[in-house]
């Protein structure tokens, strides 16, 4: 799987449920993979000084981005014995209960699908730069933290 093609991680607005069930039923015909792992982040309607988050808006300058994705991707498949790998982004409006990150791992044991999907995570949250406006019911804006 090393010096693959980077591959596009960005999708405008949230990713569609109907995106996460296609990438699953896409992998009942490789058969040497015993297990997946996905996560799935979803904005939540936390409250900020009495305002209710609406939506986040992201942005990323996204050649960058996509760069720091595919790096980030190779350095799993070097550390981790997986079959697969998908990391899917938003840019734009996301409206809270939906979804803007899809990671998704397989491998033919589920410690290596779940660790590897977890550092995965971890390392995304940590260096990709992709930023989120928490857009408040007021249609006020403020920058979000990751946490």
């Amino acid at each position: 799987m090393k010096n693959k093609k980077p591959k596009k991680v960005f999708m405008n607005g949230a990713i569609p449920p109907e995106k996460i069930a296609n990438s699953i039923a896409n992998h009942q015909s490789k058969t040497s993979i015993g297990a997946h792992s996905i996560f799935l982040g979803q904005i939540r309607a936390d409250e900020i000084e009495g305002k209710t988050v609406q939506a986040i808006g992201y942005s990323a300058y996204e050649e960058m981005a996509e760069k720091v994705f595919h790096e980030i991707r190779e350095a799993a498949f070097s550390k981790f014995d997986m079959t697969c790998a998908h990391i899917y982004h938003s840019l734009g409006t996301v409206k809270t209960g939906e979804i803007c990150l899809f990671v998704f791992t397989s491998s033919a044991h589920r410690k290596i699908a779940i660790e590897a999907c977890n550092w995965l995570v971890e390392e995304i949250k940590a260096k990709v730069p992709v930023f989120g406006k928490e857009i408040l019911e007021d249609e006020t804006h403020q920058w979000k933290v990751n946490k």
